[in-house]
């Protein structure tokens, strides 16, 4: 029983559940709830699907996320990153039928959802962990710059076709030189965010929730929709998802399957970094696995109950996160709170202004910036900032997926860099300290005549094997006395792949050449099972394989006629 609870983090957080938590769990449940409606509908009608269905896409991945999710506030729902992917997919296939086209895309569902569930189960959550610190600042930095932008349209009750953040920023600025800026919006707009920055620390006086309410009754007072036409997201659509099996043509089948797996490569994307981003920043750990198959549940839910597929959000994640929330119970609210919108009240909330919805999302991505810690890694490692500001830059240009791609790659070079040109060391006895270090940091440091002992820090693999023999060979032509051994210190090789044993194998038949035997000390048991299966065991010769450097010093001086006296030989004296 226990292990199917590992899979259900859901039911662990209620166990441990404070009650001083549910408060500010059902405020930032009903805050949330006001903004998830309108954005529900807006990402289902740029899917190619009626309104109606982004709604079902939020409530049941909510309600399904909130038990299989490990993340304690993320926000799952209809995303715009996944838009371009359905709507490829459903116009094409649907013929201008809403009712094929929500079959589709619910079917797009359920193979994304299925494809997350199958690599969470086979721990393939991993590749969260090529993310760094700063490449994730980068990324979050990046998130802030684009969600604010998003909003800026509807903040100056205009709107634009949106082509790429800068491009965006860009059409924005000639709306406004245009003239084309709704006072009237922009009014309700500032207002509302003026409201939030100011109780934005109050404990008492709920900002968001007040400055939202506040905006919806002037709005309907002064009927600003119709004297000043101030954009409102009016009557919501009725009625709530039921359960049906979406069955396609089978001439669908391979559309859908692609267009299904390309969604769960990039909500998974999207939504991994964001859980690593937000485990972060509250001190808590989220199983990147667990994360597939929450991620992989709500989708499969949403495909069997009318919806379409879903992701994380970066724009709703962190307005939960502004209104308080402490677990995935704000969700259940907020799903709950559109149920019952839908059944009793869908005209309830028909005056709330876009620009008030624009000002709370442009609060809470201003909260997102890093700036502070990245002012500390610039100080401590110049390198690694630079390597957050394009990331950063990549979201901000080129928009959030193919940043989320670049940050990936980005990891991947630091990482395969590291690798190929690793830290190596010759060491050497300095007086007083205990065991051999780099001659280059201990100037006293002495060598023993006729040894070099060589450490290399990384493992043994393709793109560094080469390295490794040409700073092996660097270190025998830089010897101040003629070489007999040449001792690895291998303690940090953590890995030897075929093209590094077999440039191993080479590298001692050039040594032999020269009348120098190659050895290894402190081989971990698993790399020296590898060299056993290469063959290198009985070529180097297995005497010549030390379990410590002492060892191997202590071997070549028994069997060289060499004149040293260590200084704690001298000590005991």
């Amino acid at each position: 029983m226990r292990r199917w609870i590992h899979w259900l983090p859901g039911i662990e957080t209620l166990h441990r559940y404070e009650t001083a938590w549910l408060p500010h769990d059902i405020f930032a449940g009903l805050v949330l709830a006001t903004m998830l409606v309108p954005v529900g509908i807006a990402y289902a009608v740029a899917s190619g699907l009626p309104g109606i269905y982004g709604l079902y896409a939020t409530i049941v991945p909510l309600l399904v996320y909130a038990l299989f999710g490990p993340s304690r506030i993320l926000v799952l729902g209809p995303d715009s990153a996944l838009a371009a992917v359905i709507l490829g997919v459903v116009v094409p296939l649907s013929g201008g039928d809403p009712l094929r086209a929500a079959t589709l895309a619910a079917m797009m569902a359920i193979v994304s959802g299925t494809v997350c569930i199958l690599a969470g189960i086979a721990r393939l959550g991993f590749v969260t962990e090529l993310l760094s610190k700063p490449i994730r600042y980068g990324y979050m930095n990046g998130i802030a710059l684009t969600v604010l932008i998003s909003q800026l349209p509807k903040f100056f009750g205009f709107s634009v076709r949106s082509e790429g953040p800068l491009r965006d920023l860009w059409a924005i600025a000639d709306a406004i030189l245009e003239g084309k800026t709704n006072w009237g919006a922009f009014g309700i707009g500032l207002g509302t965010l003026v409201v939030i920055l100011l109780l934005k620390d109050s404990k008492r006086l709920p900002g968001i929730l007040i400055a939202v309410v506040a905006a919806t009754a002037v709005v309907g007072a002064l009927d600003l929709g119709t004297s000043y036409g101030v954009a409102v997201i009016g009557p919501l659509p009725e009625g709530l998802p039921s359960f049906a099996i979406p069955w396609i043509a089978y001439g669908d089948i391979v559309p859908v399957l692609v267009g299904g797996c390309a969604i769960a490569l990039v909500s998974f994307a999207d939504t991994s970094v964001l859980s690593r981003s937000y485990s972060a920043r509250l001190g808590t750990h989220v199983d990147p696995n667990q994360e597939m198959v929450g991620l992989g549940a709500a989708n499969l839910a949403t495909g069997f109950f009318q919806g379409f597929p879903i992701s994380s959000s970066s724009s709703r994640t962190p307005v939960a996160e502004a209104a308080g929330a402490r677990t995935q119970l704000t969700s259940v609210v907020g799903a709950l709170a559109i149920a019952v919108l839908l059944l009793v009240a869908p005209n309830l909330l028909q005056h709330l202004p876009s620009a008030a919805l624009a000002a709370v999302v442009i609060a809470a991505a201003i909260g997102l910036f890093e700036v502070t810690d990245l002012n500390r890694i610039y100080r401590i490692q110049q390198w690694e900032f630079w390597l957050a500001m394009v990331c950063f830059v990549g979201v901000a240009v080129f928009g959030v997926i193919p940043g989320i791609g670049l940050a990936i790659a980005i990891a991947i070079a630091e990482f395969l860099w590291d690798g190929w040109r690793p830290h190596s060391a010759v060491l050497g006895r300095a007086h007083g300290v205990k065991g051999y270090h780099d001659i280059t940091r201990y100037a006293d440091a002495r060598r023993i005549p006729g040894l070099v002992l060589f450490r290399w820090d990384a493992p043994l693999f393709f793109a560094n094997a080469e390295f490794f023999k040409e700073r092996v060979l660097d270190a025998v032509a830089k010897s101040p006395t003629p070489v007999r051994w040449l001792v690895v210190a291998a303690e940090p090789v953590t890995s030897v792949d075929v093209s590094a044993g077999d440039t191993v194998a080479e590298l001692d038949k050039a040594l032999h050449a020269q009348g120098i035997e190659l050895c290894f000390a402190e081989l971990k048991d698993p790399v020296k099972d590898k060299l056993k299966r290469f063959g290198l065991f009985s070529q180097l010769g297995e005497q010549y394989f030390f379990p410590t450097i002492g060892a191997a010093v202590s071997s070549y001086l028994k069997i060289n006629d060499v004149e040293w006296e260590d200084w704690e030989d001298q000590a005991k004296r």
